[in-house]
């Protein structure tokens, strides 16, 4: 897995992964940015949002849960002192589908949390406590 990040002006930078899709990074005006795009820390919490629930869906599919919607809210909190890293996050899942089995998901989101979601275990193995909870809706 590649990256290349280039600074643009102020605290804006673009970041370009391997697979091609730029992502603009930018700090508040108090920081000397422009507001002009996601923070870091936010892509992180987003990148562990977005590895959960392509896990939950996935497992889901293959347990032949009919799913139609997932949607991941995602809170966190940082500590207060420099190097202002994670310490909590919590992770609600709404699941939508027709008849889904609230064991399956209730499976798939513990199977996420334990083995398949590498930024998630990432963070924990660094010391981050992830919480993790459902709803059917």
């Amino acid at each position: 897995m590649k990256a290349t990040v280039e600074w643009r002006e102020g605290v804006q930078f673009e970041i370009t992964p391997g697979s091609g899709h730029t992502i603009v990074t930018d700090g508040p005006e108090a920081s000397g940015g422009k507001n002009a795009g996601a923070r870091p820390m936010e892509l992180v919490l987003m990148g562990v949002g977005g590895c959960a629930s392509y896990d939950v869906v996935t497992i889901l599919e293959k347990s032949r849960e009919s799913v139609t919607a997932c949607k991941c809210e995602l809170t966190a909190e940082r500590a207060d002192e420099p190097p202002k890293v994670f310490t909590k996050i919590h992770m609600h899942f709404l699941v939508s589908g027709d008849e889904l089995t609230e064991s399956k998901v209730a499976r798939a989101v513990k199977l996420s949390a334990e083995k398949y979601c590498s930024a998630s275990i990432m963070l924990t193995r660094g010391g981050v406590n992830i919480e993790h909870s459902y709803e059917i809706v």
